[in-house]
């Protein structure tokens, strides 16, 4: 054997072995925190409780008076005009008002939306003064001054707000549960469900599998123990209160402006302030799951910009905005789920050292068929921990798969097993780029709404299959 050759066993043999051995204590560390979690689910869910009904959230005096319903807009001609049809049929007979969000440089979207608002009292069409895109939060800031000027005009008060995405499919019971909730609460999540159309099942997939075990299990877990909640930016509603309380904090823009996920901190907030937060999963009368829906990224490459966002603003930003909260504002439940929602980057950190012990580990083998390479197995401890991590992963896939077969049938739930490549792909890829959004923020303050594309089908979605019951 060769000098160069010796030496390339021995690198290889070293770096399969810390490689192994960070990726083992990393998993072990993420997955007894899951474990944790799961144990603290299954012994606080009510097994024997049926599902609850719309009617059993209604009290005796719902929230009275007319919602705003808030939908910031940028570049969104393609679906925006479907979602105030859909949104407009499913919630006749309601008191509300929708606040269209757009910019004078958008033509596409004013030219789409103007004739249905020019021809419904229920739509305001609110442009902003700066060209955009500028930041959802600022959007958002726009629309809550604007319905202040309205109530200030017209003499009336809105008792909430709700929040909604361009490309939503909304519930015809979300406004009648958001009324019987926000009588005992100052915020209230329900569920969001990706769809699932033909050609969606990997990508967008992953998504699905995600959202149906962090709304099945994580939000309704964070509901139960009285830890902050924090809010999905669509299917969710704030009491006027609560959002003013915000805004006098704030200097009259109750929504982070310079955030990249605005919606996540006003959830973490309001719970941090000590108001009531509440997920709330409920059918309707005629035996239909209260869920918002919505289309996600189809492409590799679009998914990781959402993700990129999602990870910056939570993980990295979030950390700057939020720190760490206080005995104050919620104490170790708070703190658990701060780590919770930010170890993103670390989870990323210890896939890719993962991915790569099974590539060198591979180059091992390779070496060993053609060179004659020495055989190195594991040594007993890392042995045992690699067992006991393969252990938590199986564990992981399995609770995984069974909410998304609850959400999206049995199907889907045995598709979720391979998609977890897919969200392991995208997580490192994201990670990786959201460390670049946040140090070109840092060097040159500036943060853009980089907002995820719709295209035509995803006005038109097919549906997803009801969510199972919520534990």
């Amino acid at each position: 054997m060769g000098l160069s050759t010796a030496g390339m066993e021995m690198l290889v043999a070293l770096a399969s072995h810390e490689l192994m051995l960070f990726a083992s204590v990393g998993i072990l560390v993420i997955g007894f925190d899951d474990l944790f979690f799961d144990i603290l689910w299954f012994v606080t869910r009510d097994r024997d409780a049926a599902p609850r009904y719309l009617r059993d959230h209604r009290p005796r005096a719902p929230l009275a008076g007319p919602l705003a319903i808030f939908v910031p807009a940028w570049d969104e001609a393609k679906v925006l005009p479907a979602m105030i049809r859909r949104t407009l049929a499913a919630w006749q007979g309601e008191d509300f008002r929708i606040y269209l969000g757009c910019y004078p440089n958008d033509a596409a979207t004013l030219f789409a939306v103007s004739p249905l608002v020019a021809g419904d009292p229920r739509l305001r069409l609110v442009i902003g003064d700066a060209e955009g895109p500028t930041t959802k939060g600022d959007n958002l800031n726009r629309l809550w001054a604007a319905m202040g000027g309205d109530e200030r005009v017209e003499g009336i008060w809105f008792a909430g707000i709700v929040l909604h995405d361009a490309e939503d499919i909304v519930h015809r019971g979300e406004l009648a549960l958001y009324r019987a909730e926000l009588t005992r609460h100052a915020m209230v999540q329900i569920p969001v469900l990706p769809l699932l159309g033909l050609g969606q099942q990997w990508v967008a997939g992953h998504y699905a599998d995600e959202f149906a075990e962090a709304h099945g299990k994580d939000l309704a877990l964070r509901t139960r123990i009285g830890a902050p909640l924090p809010s999905a930016g669509v299917g969710c509603a704030l009491t006027r209160h609560a959002l003013t309380l915000l805004s006098i904090e704030r200097g009259g823009q109750p929504f982070r402006a310079d955030s990249l996920t605005e919606d996540y901190e006003i959830g973490i907030l309001v719970g941090t302030h000590g108001l009531g937060t509440a997920f709330v999963a409920a059918i309707d009368d005629a035996g239909d799951w209260i869920v918002s829906r919505g289309a996600f990224p189809e492409t590799i490459e679009t998914a990781v910009r959402q993700k990129s966002r999602w990870i910056a603003g939570i993980a990295l930003a979030g950390w700057d905005h939020l720190g760490w909260a206080g005995p104050q504002d919620g104490g170790w439940r708070a703190r658990w789920m701060l780590w919770r929602d930010r170890r993103a980057p670390l989870a990323a950190l210890v896939l890719l050292a993962a991915y790569a012990a099974l590539v060198v580990g591979a180059a091992g083998w390779i070496g060993h068929a053609l060179f004659g390479w020495q055989a190195r197995p594991p040594g007993a401890m890392l042995q045992y921990l690699m067992g006991l991590s393969a252990t938590l992963l199986l564990w992981r896939l399995g609770m995984r798969g069974h909410f998304a077969a609850r959400a999206y049938g049995w199907r889907q739930g045995l598709r979720s097993i391979p998609r977890a490549f897919v969200a392991n792909i995208v997580a490192m890829l994201a990670a990786r780029r959201a460390v670049a959004v946040y140090w070109r923020m840092l060097r040159s303050g500036r943060v853009v709404w980089d907002k995820t594309p719709h295209g035509e089908r995803d006005a038109l979605p097919v549906p997803a299959l009801p969510p199972g019951r919520n534990g």
